[in-house]
Formats: C-alpha cells, structure tokens, sequence
C-alpha cells in the first residue's frame, strides 16, 4: 500500500497532523499501536494558540464542551486540598483580547476522543511499526497488526515520527537528543473520590500541596489524578490509598484507584528533525517538563507548521527545501520553552503559567522569537497574525488557510492597522498557519 505521507503516532500531535493533512487534501494514513486513545489523561492544558489551530479546523466548541469550565482554569496551593489558608491563582486569557480562542484545560484522553472522530478511518489502531528505510524517492515500513501479528508493507513518500519520547522513528534514523534526563520522577495516580463538595469553593486545573505532590482535576468532582514524587522510590512501597487521604485531609475519605503511571521529566530536543524523507514532531521531537503545560502545545504547533509545508512540496507548489525550514523555525522554539519550562521546574511552586506564551512565537530569517514578558501584537514577516474582530463577528484569525491569503488593508480593522504600524495600503501575506510571510505595498 503506498501513501503520500505515513504518521506514526496517533497521540494529539499526530491527530492534529491527520486532520490538517485532510483539509489540504493530502492522502496520508496514521498507524498507531494502542488500540483506544489514551486511558490516562496526561497532558491537559491546551493553550490559546492550539486552540486557535483547532479553531480554524472547526473543532473549537467540541474541545471546549470536553474540557473544564474556563473559570476552573486556576492554580491552588496549600497543605491539604481542604486547607482554609489556601491561595489560587486564576489564568484567564479572554480579557486580554489578544485572542478569539483562549486556552483550557482539556485531559489528553478527552482530546483524543475528539480528534480521533475527526481523523476518521485515516487512523489504523493496533498497529505498530516494526521497521523502515529510505532511499532518494520513498520510505518503505514494516507493521505489524498487533491483535493478528500479521505484517505487511506501507510505502509513503515521506514518514512523520509523532510517536513520542521514545520514538522508533528517531531511533530508526539515528537522530539523537540533547539536554538533561530525570530532572524529576513521578507517579501518577487516576483515582475515583467524591471532592466535588470539598472544592466547590476553590475549584482549579492543578492543586499544589506544599509538602510535595498535588491533583489535576478531571472534572473536579469525581475523577481526579493524584501526583506524587517518586525521588527514587519503588512506586510498590507506596500506600496510594492513605497518600490520597492525606493529601486531601478527609482520614476516612472512598477512594477507588483505577490505574497508574510513572513519568520522568526530562529537558531534551532532537539534534535534527529531519532526515532524508523522515521528519519528527511533538515528543519524538522534543521533551519539555510538563511545568508551564507547553509540551503537548509546542508539539501541536509543530503539526501546523509541517502540514502547509508537506502539502505544498507534495502538490509541487514549492521546492522540497521548503522543509527545511520546518527545523529553522521550530527547533528554536522548542529548545526555548524546554528552557523556560525547566526554569519553572526549578522554581517549584512559584512559577506563572502563560496561556499566551506561544502566541508570541515569530519566525525571522535567522532565528525564531518568542516573547516571555507578555505578548504584544505585532504584524512584522514572521511575526503571528494579530486577532481582532471584523465588523462581521469573525476574527482576523478566521481569514487564515488552508493555503496562503492576502489580506488587504480595508479588510484589516483600522485599530489594528494602527497598533502594528499599517498603512491602509499595506497588504499581508498570511501563511496557512497564520503567519505573515510578507508585507506588500501598493
């Protein structure tokens, strides 16, 4: 079977991935070796920026109706989950007006729920890759069925590794990564407990205990994951049941534990993302610790900025370099939120979550930008397009793709036309992941 493309990885990166693919009408297929999407909720916060991709792809208000209420999107800390010295910190990037879509806090397991519907029958489940190679015109894989154990052969013009941290596709083509492991190791614990009424005044996305560990709210009622600092420990001596308790300081509180995993944080990013006709993205990309809830979002962004890139080289409406710059623009990227993520790490509990962070990602000739004091609106060539409402209830962002727009300047709000130094006469070139490519002038 011969595709254009072949994703390996069915996670949100790889989903994203598809269903952009999809909307440039470039044939692909996704194997991914689970069978369902993920049990386990793991990443949770989308930021506004990945909310802006799945605005454009029409997935915005099923995203939303899968995650917590936009007031939920909170920081508590304090000794115990019912501590009435308690403090929380709300992040809410709707009142800045810096964008139509702000982020929320959706548990991966959700997303994938939604993305998986939208992918369709592009996603073959219970398939792993066993093997590849590459020559100067394709990529030819091996899978294998993993409820048969029958294999057989796909070839694909070019293959994308979305499959994680420990990627057989980075491992395949010899890429290595750079950067710190075992900043830290944790058990996660999905857990059933009724806390509804415990945080009915304090509701939040993550809850910090002072002494260590803490919980991620699922739906901060019944379904809740419970954190806990390995430091070395066998995760098998650990009394999960009277840890939870004491963490929520309720001694005789129900709680039904339906499953667990152990993570490592780690700061690393691949030398290369690409080799030959193979190219990485998300984790297999990059691994970014989870504090800032960046990872999941870089790897998202990847996806946007590949797909335009892979549709346009395919279709022959640009030369295969064109890929290259996929590396040039995201690589630095990555490396500077692992920085800013791992800065975060150090801090502990002090640290700011900035929903808006990736919105100030700009990418220039020679390097790529991104803001970490506060975004600004700016409409230079590399630069996001800037959101602003248009007199018929869309945003600026709504005119972007799926190929590439020229935006003139009456169909540009005149208040935004004066916060980013635009003439009535200027013109923008947008790209179809809502970057300005060029300035034009009549």
């Amino acid at each position: 079977m011969r595709t254009s493309v072949l994703v390996i990885g069915g996670g949100p990166v790889g989903l994203t991935l598809s269903i952009l693919l999809a909307r440039m009408k470039i044939d692909h297929q996704v194997v991914e070796s689970r069978l369902a999407p993920s049990p386990h909720p793991k990443a949770r916060g989308i930021s506004a920026r990945s909310m802006e991709i799945f605005r454009r792809l029409g997935l915005e208000s099923e995203i939303r109706a899968a995650g917590l209420p936009a007031d939920h999107v909170a920081f508590f800390r304090g000794k115990t989950l019912d501590d009435p010295n308690y403090t929380r910190t709300v992040v809410d990037s709707s009142r800045s007006g810096h964008t139509p879509a702000p982020g929320l806090l959706c548990s991966q397991d959700a997303l994938e729920g939604v993305l998986s519907v939208h992918a369709g029958d592009r996603v073959r489940r219970g398939v792993r890759l066993i093997s590849f190679e590459q020559n100067d015109s394709e990529v030819s894989a091996t899978v294998r069925d993993e409820r048969t154990g029958e294999e057989s052969a796909l070839r694909a013009d070019w293959l994308i590794g979305c499959d994680g941290a420990h990627s057989t596709v980075r491992t395949g083509v010899g890429i290595t990564m750079t950067g710190p492991t075992g900043l830290n190791e944790f058990l996660s614990v999905r857990f059933e407990a009724p806390l509804g009424a415990v945080v009915a005044d304090r509701a939040s996305a993550s809850y910090f205990l002072t002494g260590g560990g803490g919980f991620l709210a699922i739906d901060n009622d019944r379904q809740w994951i419970y954190q806990h600092p390995l430091q070395g420990r066998d995760p098998g001596d650990i009394d999960l049941i009277a840890r939870i308790r004491s963490g929520v300081g309720i001694s005789d509180l129900p709680v039904r534990i339906s499953g667990t995993a152990t993570w490592r944080m780690d700061a690393r990013s691949a030398d290369n993302y690409r080799s030959g006709r193979v190219l990485l993205a998300g984790d297999a990309a990059h691994t970014v610790p989870p504090t800032g809830g960046h990872g999941m979002n870089v790897g998202i962004g990847d996806a946007d900025n590949l797909a335009w890139k892979l549709a346009a080289v395919i279709t022959g409406a640009a030369p295969e370099s064109l890929l290259d710059t996929y590396e040039s623009e995201r690589r630095p990227l990555a490396r500077r939120v692992i920085d800013i993520s791992t800065a975060n790490a150090r801090a502990r509990d002090s640290y700011r979550i900035d929903d808006e962070l990736l919105l100030g990602t700009a990418y220039r000739d020679s390097d790529t930008l991104i803001r970490t004091d506060g975004y600004v609106p700016a409409a230079a060539v590399g630069d996001r397009l800037p959101h602003a409402w248009l007199p018929d209830g869309r945003s600026t962002l709504d005119l972007v793709g799926p190929g590439h727009v020229l935006l003139t300047g009456p169909q540009l709000p005149e208040d935004l036309r004066r916060l980013c130094g635009l003439s009535p006469t200027t013109a923008l070139l947008v790209r179809p992941d809502g970057h300005i490519a060029a300035r034009l002038y009549a």
